[in-house]
């Protein structure tokens, strides 16, 4: 263990190692989603096996946008289905509203836990030696009281007292690069816009060198695709970018530990004590917890939004017309994209459900994507509506204690977005290639080609 002092406080411990200040080496390439496809180009007999027709863990299915039909087929069927065979072991699977808030409810019977297998659809990796694998606890994966203490020490960055500290710069920085947006040709909205957007946003949060800030966006998706973690050849790689973010973030560390509280994300955990006895895992997980949950669901928001508003025109020109509907149109869309299509649980003992018999260790996966298409809450889900009442509703950041803690944070750079737009008078088409994640986690676009106009 070492020790960090600063000049005008006392010397304060800390598990992270406190390393020298230099910037460490880094990669830049290949990106994950490089690697997943050249490896099935060269591997394709190890494509993954879907033999049950509602295993929805298949990520061709979204990367192709043909998961609503079997979705409402199993909603039709009733609130939770058992799988029993999948890629990923035998699951659960949560496809009703009511029925996610319900398990959302009993955080003790139905466990985050990494320890108990986390909050993704993946297996733990029982056949690799404990000493290789790479298990990150983070916040989200924890149960209480763990969970309440490291939740609250991140809280107050995103609390509305910040938000309207942070609007100003959020509202200057959309406006700045929408103005820098080409007009009369074609260009990737994803590119761009999400991604510039949404890694500037992080850079500010971490206090993240400005000139590297695209590093988040290349670790994130490294961190956070379930399908390229179940490829065991590309495990070497994937650790190998992880302890790259690591090291980049010890280097940060070691920084802000000699410097006096800063309101950055970084700083806040080193003057936690809920915090700053982290180990290395630890600090990793919640990094790429706060990386993926700051950079995947807005990133995939703000290109869903485009998406939409071209898929549904009469919608779009609702937004031109009246622009007071912005607030709740940020609602709908987070509700018709929801950028992340499952959380998983693990029931810690017997019980019954809804009519089923579920087993301790079972795998329990909510379906958010289905939860915000559930026919019983949502009038005509499968439309895009600005105007729907309860829009709100949607369970695309989760519920109960494991709520998105950065949900404000999200809606807030959604909202500015379309303020910014519309004060530009800036209609999207798309206009070119249209390009989905393929993955069963992350819900959104790799590529939108777009052509911008004015209305």
């Amino acid at each position: 263990m070492t020790e960090a002092t600063g000049t005008s406080r006392p010397k304060r411990e800390s598990t992270m190692a406190t390393i020298a200040a230099e910037k460490p080496q880094f990669r830049t390439a290949p990106s994950a989603h490089e690697a997943l496809k050249e490896h099935f180009e060269k591997h394709p007999d190890q494509r993954m096996s879907h033999p049950h027709k509602w295993d929805v863990s298949r990520s061709d299915i979204y990367a192709e946008d043909r998961w609503q039909p079997i979705f409402r087929e199993m909603r039709e069927a009733g609130p939770l289905h058992y799988i029993p065979e999948s890629p990923f072991g035998p699951y659960w699977a949560v496809v009703q509203h009511k029925a996610i808030q319900h398990i959302e409810a009993l955080p003790d019977l139905f466990s985050s836990s990494w320890e108990h297998g986390g909050i993704t659809i993946l297996e733990r990796a029982e056949d690799i030696p404990e000493e290789e694998r790479l298990e990150l606890p983070m916040f989200i994966a924890m149960d209480r009281p763990k969970h309440t203490g490291q939740r609250r020490t991140v809280a107050p960055a995103f609390t509305p007292g910040e938000m309207k500290r942070m609007e100003a710069d959020i509202r200057q920085r959309t406006g700045e690069l929408l103005d820098s947006l080409p007009r009369g040709e074609v260009f990737d909205w994803v590119d761009k816009v999400s991604i510039e957007l949404t890694t500037g946003m992080l850079a500010l949060l971490f206090g993240f060198p400005w000139e590297d800030r695209r590093l988040l966006t290349l670790w994130s998706d490294w961190s956070g695709d379930t399908e390229l973690a179940s490829v065991r050849e590309l495990d070497q790689l994937r650790r190998s970018f992880l302890h790259e973010m690591a090291a980049y973030f010890q280097m940060l560390w070691a920084e802000r530990a000699q410097q006096d509280p800063q309101p950055d994300l970084i700083s806040m955990m080193i003057h936690s004590e809920a915090m700053n006895q982290q180990s290395p895992e630890e600090f990793m997980g919640n990094l790429i917890l706060l990386i993926v949950g700051g950079n995947d669901t807005t990133r995939n928001t703000m290109s869903g939004i485009i998406h939409g508003f071209d898929t549904f025109p009469d919608q779009r020109k609702l937004f031109e017309q009246n622009p007071e509907l912005i607030p709740n149109a940020v609602q709908e869309c987070i509700r018709f994209q929801t950028p992340l299509a499952h959380m998983r649980r693990t029931c810690t003992e017997d019980t019954e459900q809804f009519g089923q018999q579920i087993k301790k260790g079972d795998k329990v996966v909510l379906w958010y994507l289905s939860a915000n298409r559930d026919e019983q809450v949502f009038e005509n889900p499968d439309k895009l509506d600005i105007t729907r009442e309860n829009a709100r509703r949607h369970l695309a950041f989760g519920y109960g204690i494991h709520r998105c803690v950065g949900a404000r944070l999200a809606e807030l750079q959604l909202r500015i977005l379309l303020e910014e737009m519309h004060k530009r008078r800036m209609r999207v088409h798309v206009a070119g290639d249209v390009e989905r994640v393929r993955a069963n986690f992350v819900h959104g676009f790799r590529k939108l080609e777009v052509e911008i106009t004015e209305f």
